[in-house]
């Protein structure tokens, strides 16, 4: 393995978090746009917050992650993408502003401008994995030349970008909803757990349904991304679908709290974490797929001999140091000793 293939994984890795702890706090933002009337209504949108208020900035650190990963150990990549697909970044990046002031806003204000800063909240919720998506399935495409400078609108905009940003909207409400409703079920707020599991239900039907004609638009579109899919990446695709079966099956059984805290999150997180390894193995050894172009390798995009190595080393130390802390955060949130 080359130091610039190891600089790959280790960005692989951000991409895993962000897809699942990023994901899962867009997807809770959009149950806002579903919550019911009355006194439930109330008690979901309390149970979106406590879950997401103690570490809804720390999930988005893996984004920065990935943004300096990419732009220090794969420069000549970065500028592709930043030259061409400007504009759904600069859209996601609107949407994470909106949202993030949104949600601050909603503990300090009532009434109507409440209503307000709520409705923001989730629609922007909504906006940035979406805008995130089309950025990835336009790199799947080809429609990113490696000297940059690609067409800024019909990249992003064909039927693979808009499925891939779908999916990325629809992964992320389900793992929330997943983690809401463990996380409700520990509360005791059993309404809200019973509210948050019909919206996993839905949102496994629906990401089922937008998976299915992904594959076909990747056959159709990305034919490099869709031949490793369903050569060395296969396994890990099979895996992705039995862990989201067993998911979906635990819902369906609505087996207890104990099993679901056991198993049900596991699952759902296994499921999408299997989706972002396959995807790199499937595009390996390209950071940008020969599709539209002649692609752009790993090797090739690589940065400085010295640059992989301060990456690797920074990395590591990261392992050692602030992974433990995020995962302490998590866990005393978890166990509801933060405030």
């Amino acid at each position: 393995m080359s130091e610039a293939e190891a600089v790959a994984i280790v960005l692989l890795v951000g991409a895993m978090m962000y897809a699942i702890f990023g994901g899962a706090d867009f997807g809770a933002g959009l149950w806002q746009l579903r919550t019911p009337s009355g006194k439930l209504g109330e008690r979901v949108t309390h149970r979106i917050d406590y879950s997401l208020t103690p570490v809804w900035e720390a999930n988005h650190v893996w984004l920065i992650f990935i943004l300096v990963v990419t732009w220090t150990g794969f420069p000549e990549a970065f500028g592709a993408v930043m030259t061409t697909l400007y504009i759904p970044l600069a859209l996601a990046a609107v949407g994470i502003v909106l949202r993030g002031s949104n949600f601050a806003f909603r503990h300090v204000i009532r009434g109507t401008p409440l209503a307000w800063a709520t409705r923001l909240f989730a629609v922007s919720s909504v906006l940035t994995p979406f805008f995130m998506g089309t950025v990835v399935g336009a790199i799947a495409s080809g429609e990113v030349p490696p000297d940059g400078g690609g067409d800024p609108m019909g990249s992003w905009t064909g039927t693979l970008p808009l499925l891939i940003g779908a999916m990325f909207v629809v992964s992320g409400a389900y793992v929330a909803a997943v983690f809401l409703v463990r996380d409700a079920g520990a509360a005791g707020e059993e309404d809200v757990r019973a509210h948050f599991r019909r919206c996993a239900l839905g949102a496994a039907v629906v990401a089922g349904l937008v998976a299915v004609a992904g594959i076909l638009a990747l056959r159709a579109d990305a034919r490099f991304v869709y031949d490793g899919l369903t050569g060395p990446g296969l396994p890990l695709v099979i895996a992705s679908a039995l862990a989201g079966l067993g998911a979906l099956a635990l819902l369906v059984r609505d087996a207890g709290d104990r099993l679901e805290a056991r198993a049900l999150r596991p699952l759902a997180v296994g499921a999408v974490a299997m989706v972002v390894w396959g995807w790199g193995v499937a595009q390996h050894p390209y950071v940008l797929p020969p599709e539209g172009s002649e692609g752009l390798t790993i090797d090739a995009a690589a940065a400085a001999t010295a640059s992989l190595t301060t990456i690797l080393v920074v990395f590591g130390v990261a392992v050692v140091l602030i992974l433990p802390a995020i995962g302490l955060l998590y866990a005393l949130s978890q166990r509801s000793l933060l405030e």
